[in-house]
């Protein structure tokens, strides 16, 4: 079971992030370790809510109260707690697509406001991802999987201010270029194959890039995540960051 509950040092790092705490207003939580773990358990296994083992609680809760703490923002906030330490000497940012299983597609007039798109493999949804030095999530962003990636990249880095912003060549534009230099970071990011003068690469730091891929391999380690269940998109950002604060924690 230690693959879907959490050590000791992580749950100390990030229960005093979470609702419920002594210091809060109200009733206070003296189940948020087995609470998280629950979900982690379902991010994992990409399980249906209703096989979650009864051992975690019944269901139905568990879902109304996962429920709750995403519309409240709650997991994007502990993401974005622990983001506060990323290194910044470079910032890597790229895309991935993830499938929507059928049990998630919902109505068609909602597929576009919840970040699905319809394409010729069926529905779709793209991550789009900004990792730190070390590999670790800053930011995260959904869009229909037909979207392209250079459309998320001003939004991706905004607020940040690396070195050095590394991209493939799918990112590179005279705009997105001019944006990383006025920001005082580089841009290492290979030239279009149809640029007339193509821009110096420093190919040495564009071996870190790997690290975002890396960062991918390691969400789609977790089901829920590989294949999208959530007809919301709050709901699978949601468990997005709960797998992404694991990442950090690791």
């Amino acid at each position: 079971m230690s693959r879907y509950r959490l050590r000791d040092d992580q749950w100390e790092r990030i229960k005093e992030l979470l609702p419920g705490k002594a210091s809060d207003r109200g009733v206070t939580a003296r189940d948020n370790r087995l609470f998280v773990e629950a979900v982690l358990w379902i991010a994992r296994t990409g399980a249906p809510w209703r096989d979650l083992p009864e051992t975690y609680g019944h269901w139905h809760r568990v879902y109304v109260r996962y429920n709750r703490w995403s519309r409240k923002g709650v997991w994007l906030q502990i993401m974005a707690s622990l983001a506060t330490d990323a290194d910044l000497e470079h910032l890597m940012v790229d895309g991935s697509i993830v499938r929507v299983h059928q049990h998630g597609g919902g109505n068609k007039t909602c597929q576009d406001a919840e970040a699905m798109g319809k394409s010729r493999g069926g529905l779709s949804t793209k991550i789009h991802a900004a990792v730190d030095a070390q590999g670790n999530p800053v930011r995260l962003l959904l869009t229909h999987g037909q979207s392209s990636e250079y459309g998320q990249a001003k939004a991706l880095i905004e607020g940040f201010t690396p070195d050095a912003v590394l991209a493939d060549k799918g990112y590179d534009s005279d705009a997105f270029v001019e944006l990383i230099q006025r920001n005082g970071a580089e841009a290492v990011i290979p030239s279009r194959g149809n640029r007339l003068k193509p821009r110096k690469l420093d190919r040495h730091t564009y071996k870190a890039r790997n690290l975002v891929e890396r960062f991918f391999q390691k969400l789609k380690q977790y089901r829920r995540i590989a294949t999208r269940y959530e007809r919301l998109a709050r709901n699978y950002q949601s468990m997005l960051s709960l797998v992404s604060v694991v990442i950090w924690l690791a």
